[in-house]
């Protein structure tokens, strides 16, 4: 026999829960029924009364010394007690209907309970069976990691909506938990890749510089712009190196509070050329967030270098700081905005990710570092772009209050 399902064993419980008491409660009339009317009834002492008073009768009338008014109420006494008789009987014959009449009655309302039941049970497994199902097919969807379906919900008690929206909160949350930790792993593993890639970058880095001095001392003049090209390229592995061993870093010891103002004004200026336009919009009242003043302002230039090679050294940069009052607290915008070439549409959303470059000998690792360092004081980041009308990267960081008394340690993320 095959398995019930869910709904089958419901439907079931349901119908037994209602149909066994009104089957024994029905029983049980019906039985009362049929031993009770014979019970009420007097058949038996009517006939006994009958028959022994029959002599009584007929001897009270051979008494010729009765008086008509005598014999009178003994012919109404006779006829009482005929008549008694009679109904006595007619019961009689009524009970052994009325016992056949019960039992048939009997069953036509135990199959009229019957399916009142049944359909009844019928609706509430519909109403339980089916939600409950969808349910369980949306757990194990939130087990696969599969996207719940969208649509109308099946219909069922209120409770089961609202189930259903904490279930979809629950796999949406789920779904970016899943999301983060496997961030996290990309990223330990990039940054174990990016240690291992500065260490060997810095082994032969330091011999390298010393040749290059000695060849500076002693190389022919014929030599010496070759010379200098390997002092280039040499600086630029130290840099390679540098960014390497920064990726997902920060700084050891205690965070501080730190002016976003001022940071923004020294390395705006320190950053972009004089040859380019340089806007600062800054607030009077100077915002602070708690952490690296040297690790946020290294974010910061890497942002400003790229808008400034975004410009090609001409062109303008925009930098704009403001405190949001967002779904995540109180923040401290920076945001960036170049008139530079732009990022396509396809690519912006991969910017943040090391490695990835658009620059001839780029590491990738610049807005990486960004993304980390933001990320490591709490904060988020955004880009949004137009080719050909330029960038605009916010940077946002949880606000200092005048109330912490002592800035946390920042971890890196």
């Amino acid at each position: 026999m095959k398995r019930l399902g869910f709904r089958g064993r419901l439907f079931l419980i349901l119908l037994l829960f209602a149909l066994v008491p009104v089957l024994l409660l029905t029983l049980a009339w019906g039985v009362t029924i049929r031993w009770a009317i014979p019970l009420v009834g007097a058949t038996g002492a009517v006939e006994q009364l009958a028959e022994t008073g029959a002599p009584a009768l007929a001897a009270a009338r051979a008494n010729a010394t009765l008086t008509p008014q005598q014999r009178e109420a003994i012919a109404a006494h006779d006829r009482a007690l005929r008549e008694s008789r009679l109904r006595a009987r007619q019961l009689t014959f009524l009970a052994g209907r009325a016992s056949t009449a019960a039992v048939v009655v009997t069953i036509g309302m135990t199959l009229l309970f019957a399916l009142v039941a049944s359909r009844v049970a019928g609706h509430l497994s519909r109403l339980l069976g089916r939600p409950l199902a969808e349910l369980v097919k949306w757990a194990e969807r939130i087990g696969r990691g599969e996207p719940l379906p969208e649509g109308l919900p099946r219909r069922g008690a209120p409770e089961f909506e609202t189930l259903r929206q904490q279930m979809r909160v629950m796999a949406v949350e789920l779904e970016s938990g899943r999301a983060r930790a496997l961030e996290a792993q990309r990223l330990a593993a990039f940054r174990e890749t990016a240690r291992q890639v500065a260490h060997e970058l810095k082994n032969p880095l330091t011999p390298i510089r010393f040749a290059i001095a000695r060849l500076r001392r002693d190389a022919a003049p014929e030599l010496q712009s070759d010379v200098e090209v390997l002092a280039i390229e040499a600086e630029r592995l130290e840099r390679m190196a540098r960014s390497f061993a920064a990726f997902g870093r920060l700084p050891d010891g205690p965070a501080a509070l730190v002016d976003v103002g001022e940071l923004v004004r020294y390395t705006a200026r320190a950053t972009v050329p004089e040859a380019m336009t340089l806007e600062l919009e800054l607030p009077d009242a100077a915002p602070m967030v708690n952490g690296y003043n040297d690790a946020l302002a290294g974010a910061l230039s890497n942002v400003l270098i790229n808008a400034v090679e975004a410009c090609r050294g001409t062109g303008a940069i925009r930098v704009r700081v403001a405190r949001e009052l967002t779904a995540a607290g109180d923040q401290v915008m920076i945001e960036v905005a170049d008139t530079g070439c732009g990022i396509p549409e396809s690519q912006i959303s991969r910017i943040w990710e090391p490695y990835v470059t658009g620059k001839a000998g780029g590491t990738g690792l610049g807005l990486a570092i960004v993304s980390q360092t933001i990320a490591a004081h709490g904060g988020s980041v955004a880009a949004s772009s137009a080719p050909g009308a330029g960038t605009t990267i916010r940077l946002r960081l949880p606000a200092a209050h005048a109330r912490d008394a002592t800035p946390p340690t920042v971890t890196t993320a």
